[in-house]
């Protein structure tokens, strides 16, 4: 009896630990590379940004993935005009646009001016 329940202890401490590899925010802002974009299209599992960062690939199109690995890390709504820093595992598809598939997180740097007019 007690063989057993050392295993069914063992089971549910071992299985505590497979969900714990989550990463905070903290340590993502931290520790992962990232690239600062403006949002050029919304769509419904992705969003195409003009990326802004110094170096390579200033000045690419690149398609971000909205299916975050930390589900804190994403704002919304998510407005065209946007200029967002995404996080991200460091690969980026080279493709037409550009593409990133793993976001750890997409924060916010500076809205855009949503009191503007679009009148022609």
């Amino acid at each position: 009896m007690k063989k057993c329940v050392a295993l069914v202890l063992s089971l549910i401490c071992m299985l505590g630990l497979v969900g714990c590899n989550k990463k905070s925010m903290n340590y993502i802002i931290s520790n992962e590379p990232n690239i600062t974009g403006v949002v050029e299209e919304v769509g419904e599992n992705s969003i195409l940004i003009y990326i802004q960062n110094d170096g390579y690939p200033y000045g690419a199109d690149c398609s971000v993935s909205l299916d975050v690995e930390n589900k804190d890390g994403l704002y919304s709504p998510i407005t065209v005009g946007d200029e967002v820093v995404v996080y991200y595992d460091g690969s980026i598809a080279e493709s037409d646009p550009l593409q990133i598939s793993t976001v750890y997180a997409i924060t916010l740097k500076t809205p855009a001016d949503r009191g503007v007019n679009n009148q022609s």
